[in-house]
């Protein structure tokens, strides 16, 4: 990395959510309430016991404290950076009902987390072999939370990653880097395949094997192969230079690689979704001069969470709503992109006729949501809905076909980390229960198994919720 990429990164990409100091997380902890029917447990996808975690950090238990966390959420160090808390677990804390600040419970989890990894404590062990073998198709978030889930339950697992240089899928590669940096991702997920999960990376299911195989050799298959490319614009000039997709853009920030990229006094990124706010805040922090987002919608139609659209603002974002892309102008590289306006009739949105403008740029970025793997799922005859995301059975996410589960965005269109590792857990046990139908778990491995209307079905876990007072 050169002195100005480093410079870059010193100077613009420093954690917008830094660590806290001990004696801040114990004093932080120290004002939950530890709610009995904590309403932050319901509107955190894996439900982690929070009350539980954050009074194990009050009392200097940290080991606790993470083991709590990552009995219920396998990527808790992630999630700890990652997770739109502001719209999940810290949205829903009482303390919003006193108009007053939310107990800061991602940095709490961090505190724990961190300190697992400072001390490189497993807290978890793999459960005696039980002569069964699961394959697991994608090593991003899904995968990898189902592949740690099935190793404490006692199965082989082999996760096949058709990438060949590094595992983790949009977790190492899509999270904007003042977020949650590559190493943190890389850590967990090493942490994780210490438990003696199989890794086969550069290994494309249907291509270097073949779904006749694998469902030979395997017991069972899961699914979390997340989404496929970026949609195309289908405008003139899209294949220009200059022209970039979000996700690959992001992952050469990611990779701290901006020669690629180029230089640009003016970055038009296009889309209103929270990749797209990634993508504008990280041109903006490249370097980039001036970076205006547009949407074909308004601003109230805008897919992004309000905090990271006021994160982009403060970035020195512009926005343009009602603009609806037409053509890139250039002819080796990209010097402007036409727009119409745009308004919504009757619910349908049209074009407004002569009223088209242009705006110059030297660089575009496509961030209009992900294609599907249609090919794979094809591979094992799976039924798909009509937005070719595959169709599950709701408690098991069990696909059509017997011996095939799936989970995280091939799934639900493309969510949160914590989702697609809600959805390997609830997997994992599904995968168990189909195998192995009333079999309990090996003792030491108590984690909650959630399902999709958020209610706990835990044949595995010795206490509920309502029980914390008592282990503490």
């Amino acid at each position: 990395m050169d002195s100005t990429t480093k410079k870059i990164f010193q100077e613009n990409f420093a954690e917008i959510k830094p660590a806290l100091r001990p004696e801040e997380a114990v004093i932080e902890a120290h004002r939950c309430l530890y709610c009995y029917d904590a309403p932050c447990i319901k509107a955190c996808p894996t439900h982690i016991d929070i009350p539980r975690f954050i009074k194990q950090i009050a009392s200097n238990n940290l080991t606790g404290s993470a083991k709590t966390i990552l009995e219920a959420n396998a990527l808790g160090h992630s999630c700890a950076r990652a997770c739109p808390v502001e719209v999940l677990c810290e949205g829903a804390c009482v303390y919003h009902d006193w108009q007053e600040k939310p107990i800061d419970i991602a940095r709490l989890q961090r505190r724990a987390t961190d300190h697992l990894n400072e001390t490189g404590t497993q807290p978890f062990r793999a459960a005696p072999d039980n002569g069964l073998r699961v394959a697991v198709i994608g090593g991003g978030p899904a995968g990898v939370s189902c592949a740690s889930y099935l190793r404490r339950l006692g199965y082989a697992v082999t996760i096949f990653e058709k990438h060949d240089s590094v595992p983790g899928g949009l977790n190492t590669f899509g999270i904007a880097e003042y977020k949650m940096t590559q190493k943190v991702s890389l850590d967990e997920f090493k942490r994780l395949f210490k438990l003696g999960i199989d890794v086969r990376m550069g290994v494309e299911i249907g291509k270097d094997v073949s779904v006749e195989k694998l469902l030979k050799d395997f017991a069972a298959v899961f699914v979390g192969i997340g989404l496929g490319e970026t949609h195309k614009l289908e405008i003139p000039g899209e294949g220009l230079r200059g022209v970039w997709d979000a996700l690959s853009f992001i992952r050469y920030v990611k990779e701290r690689d901006l020669g690629p990229l180029g230089k640009s006094e003016t970055t038009v990124v296009i889309g209103a979704g929270n990749t797209s706010i990634d993508a504008v805040t990280q041109s903006k922090r490249t370097g980039a001069k001036r970076v205006i987002m547009a949407y074909r919608r308004s601003e109230a139609d805008m897919g992004a969470y309000g905090f990271e659209y006021e994160l982009a603002q403060t970035d020195g974002a512009e926005f343009l709503w009602n603009a609806a892309p037409v053509r890139v102008i250039g002819k080796t590289k990209v010097e402007g992109i036409e727009f119409a306006r745009t308004k919504v009739v009757g619910g349908k949105l049209s074009v407004l006729k002569g009223q088209n403008f242009t705006i110059e740029c030297d660089r575009v970025i496509k961030a209009i949501g992900q294609t599907k793997h249609f090919a794979l799922a094809k591979g094992f005859g799976l039924a798909l809905a009509s937005d070719g995301r595959i169709k599950v059975e709701a408690e098991t996410l069990r696909t059509t076909h017997p011996k095939v589960f799936a989970g995280g965005d091939a799934i639900n269109g493309g969510k949160e980390v914590v989702n697609a590792a809600a959805d390997g857990k609830r997997a994992a046990w599904a995968i168990h229960n189909a195998l192995q139908p009333g079999v309990p778990a090996p003792e030491g491995n108590d984690y909650w198994i959630s399902t999709i209307d958020g209610r706990k079905v835990a044949p595995i876990m010795p206490k509920l919720p309502s029980e914390r007072a008592a282990h503490g």
